[in-house]
């Protein structure tokens, strides 16, 4: 899965251009959203996306490889645990939202050492 980085300086009104170009494409959204005027969606098929933004205009997108981690969500301090141990780990979050699945998306600098991260048990 790839998350996509979108400009949507103008809100609704780029997130509607944004849904037509992917939506025409046959691209799903899995998740994301948008905020501070960038727009950020978790997608299957990430070359796709980034050719039907280009064709109607929309540029920089920047896809990286997003990591989908479980997370107990009804667990008080679950989430801080989580972070606390990415932290700890030496690996720079770049963000961070819930796709459709109420899985963690996790965008981040070092893929490879989150992945080592979330494999192995965590400390109580």
């Amino acid at each position: 899965m790839f998350d996509i980085e979108v400009p949507a300086p103008y809100g609704a009104t780029s997130l509607a251009k944004i849904g037509r170009a992917l939506g025409s494409a046959g691209v799903g959204l899995e998740g994301g959203g948008m905020w501070s005027g960038t727009a950020h969606y978790l997608v299957a098929d990430n070359d796709a996306a980034r050719s039907a933004l280009a064709a109607v205009g929309i540029s920089p997108v920047v896809s990286r490889e997003a990591i989908l981690a479980e997370l107990d969500a009804d667990v008080p301090g679950a989430l801080g645990r989580m972070m606390r141990r990415i932290a700890e780990g030496g690996v720079s979050l770049l963000g961070q939202y819930s796709d459709h699945d109420n899985r963690k998306v996790l965008i981040v600098d070092d893929v490879a050492a989150l992945r080592r991260i979330l494999e192995a048990d965590p400390a109580p």
